[in-house]
């Protein structure tokens, strides 16, 4: 038996088409779209949209949905042009008549509201919505901070760390391997070789757990770490403050005495981490006379006289001049006045940084 043609399939498909002309043998065309459910008109409407080309997030839908699509899309058949043009003109009237569309679920709501509610609702929230969500869970954690995710793969067996990395971004997983102590790093990376065989039911299994464990702790009061809001205080601090409590920190803990001399920006930090091409736009932000000041008494001292020398080396002779004559006609300054100069220039820097004006390098470690 000959496979059915096209015409066929539509003759069986669609019975109530077939009319009588003037001969009493015809054919008339569909004037009335034949009724359908709403799960037809979605199938309809997902199947013009892939026939386009059109990518559509059918992933993002839960599975049984996707389940449901795709077996009404299996029972379709033909669709006449009156059906498909009156489904169409009711989903742009829907699109048309649509004013506010609010995320589906707590896990939605919840992205949409965080950073505007307090960070005990929002655990609160995260809590709530664990396991009511089949969001992915590896977006929330690729976009943790290296100092959260080290913490939260330390205590985890290697495997787990090994699938982790695998999950995040490359430039994000190799950041993290070189931040992990060697012998960790190690054996993070023989794990690797065990990791093949991960299944996808797997992989989402470890990063609800991961993301289990980032809700269940408790609410920080600070948003950064003991050793960046005591660099940001000894920032702006008198020059003596800052060198006495570092010496106290030396006593008491020589570790957290390092991080924080890690973390301090100064005057002196200036050549060594801020690019020559930035220079002129922090003189910009800078008061005139305070810059005038902290020049004026850093070359007078031995040990800031370079902080200078560098900062002058990136600027234009006429710029150079006028600043060496200002500096000149301003004498003697005191040390009060001089830390008041160094902290503007610092604060003018810093607050550059924070609106993304520029970008600090890093000193490089030593040994």
């Amino acid at each position: 038996m000959q496979d059915e043609s096209p015409v066929s399939h539509a003759l069986l498909a669609a019975p109530s088409a077939i009319g009588t002309g003037s001969n009493g043998i015809g054919f008339a065309p569909r004037l009335v779209p034949r009724p359908t459910t709403p799960l037809e008109k979605v199938a309809i409407i997902v199947r013009l949209l892939l026939s386009e080309g059109i990518p559509l997030p059918l992933a993002d839908l839960p599975e049984q949905h996707q389940t449901r699509l795709a077996e009404q899309m299996a029972r379709m058949g033909l669709v006449d042009r009156a059906t498909l043009t009156a489904t169409i003109e009711e989903f742009l009237a829907a699109l048309d008549a649509t004013g506010l569309t609010f995320p589906d679920g707590l896990a939605g709501a919840l992205a949409l509201v965080d950073g505007h509610i307090s960070p005990d609702a929002a655990s609160r929230l995260r809590r709530m919505a664990a396991g009511q969500t089949r969001a992915d869970p590896w977006d929330r954690i690729a976009s943790l901070p290296p100092e959260d995710l080290l913490p939260l793969l330390a205590d985890e067996a290697p495997e787990t760390a090994a699938v982790a990395l695998s999950r995040l971004p490359v430039p994000r997983a190799a950041d993290l391997l070189a931040k992990m102590p060697g012998d960790r790093a190690r054996r993070v990376a023989l794990a690797m070789s065990r990791t093949a065989a991960t299944a996808p039911e797997t992989l989402r299994r470890i990063g609800l757990s991961l993301v289990a464990q980032l809700d269940a702790r408790p609410p920080r009061a600070f948003q950064n770490g003991p050793v960046a809001r005591m660099g940001a205080i000894l920032n702006v601090s008198p020059t003596l403050t800052r060198e006495d409590v570092l010496a106290g920190l030396d006593e008491g803990d020589a570790t957290f005495a390092e991080q924080v001399r890690k973390a301090i920006f100064t005057f002196a930090h200036i050549p060594a981490r801020v690019a020559p091409r930035d220079l002129p736009r922090i003189l910009r932000a800078t008061d005139p006379a305070q810059i005038t000041t902290a020049f004026a008494a850093a070359t007078a001292d031995p040990a800031l006289a370079p902080v200078v020398e560098a900062i002058l080396a990136a600027l234009s002779p006429r710029m150079v001049q006028q600043m060496r004559d200002d500096m000149a006609a301003r004498g003697k300054v005191n040390p009060k006045d001089a830390d008041a100069a160094y902290t503007a220039l610092v604060t003018a820097i810093r607050q550059l940084e924070a609106a993304g004006e520029l970008t600090l390098k890093q000193e490089e470690d030593e040994g």
